[in-house]
């Protein structure tokens, strides 16, 4: 994790969002170094809510970017919180029966650590 929040670092000091971050957006280099790969709903930050697009993968999606008022680089950072809880746990954080289930634990913010595999993760 320590490698893509130093990617995410670079890449929002050069102005660029990627706005999909997911799991399956990162890949391992020969040496085992993290790659992050597939820019193409990235965008350039002209200003810190310059954009209102509805853009990403749904269950790593920031709830600013479902509400489309105007959003940043911090999208990037909330979808790398829900990938850290997956790798954590296994499960993502907010999970519902539909897409409309989701979205709105997401904008609530409404997770939980219950999960077993929580158990030997430090607070």
């Amino acid at each position: 994790m320590k490698e893509l929040f130093g990617a995410l670092a670079h890449m929002h000091a050069q102005g660029i969002v990627h706005r999909d971050i997911k799991p399956e957006n990162i890949m391992l280099d020969e040496n085992e170094s993290l790659k992050l790969i597939d820019f193409g709903l990235s965008k350039i930050q002209t200003d810190k809510k310059s954009m209102k697009t509805f853009a990403g993968t749904p269950y790593y999606m920031a709830p600013e970017v479902m509400e489309g008022s105007g959003y940043g680089s911090s999208c990037d950072v909330w979808s790398a919180g829900v990938l850290l809880y997956v790798f954590m746990s296994g499960y993502l954080p907010f999970q519902g029966a539909d897409r409309n289930e989701v979205f709105t634990k997401i904008k609530g913010a409404k997770f939980h650590f219950n999960h077993a595999e929580f158990n030997s993760v430090s607070e």
